[in-house]
């Protein structure tokens, strides 16, 4: 288990883009067309597998929200920020 992140922790570490809601983070990716979207919504759930931390992820027209908590520890961790750097990485 992974420990929780502080509040300034939280604010320090969140990579550009991404905002707090709550126990989660989240970062709206905006694309020139809904495939686009749904071919990066399918390499973030690959890397999840992988990683075996699954995100929140609601596919739009032209727009991909993701979102990361970790439910087992009860709030945001230090691998919701790693899954949320390898998510920018995709872009």
């Amino acid at each position: 288990m992974a420990d929780l992140l502080s509040d300034d922790e939280i604010q320090a570490q969140i990579p550009d883009d991404w905002a707090r809601d709550g126990d989660e983070i989240v970062r709206v990716y905006e694309f020139d067309d809904y495939l686009k979207g749904v071919a990066f919504a399918s390499e973030v759930g690959e890397i999840a597998e992988e990683e075996f931390h699954h995100p929140e992820i609601r596919i739009g027209y032209k727009e991909v929200e993701v979102r990361y908590t970790s439910h087992e520890e009860g709030g945001i961790t230090d691998k919701d920020v790693k899954m949320a750097e390898l998510a920018d990485d995709l872009r």
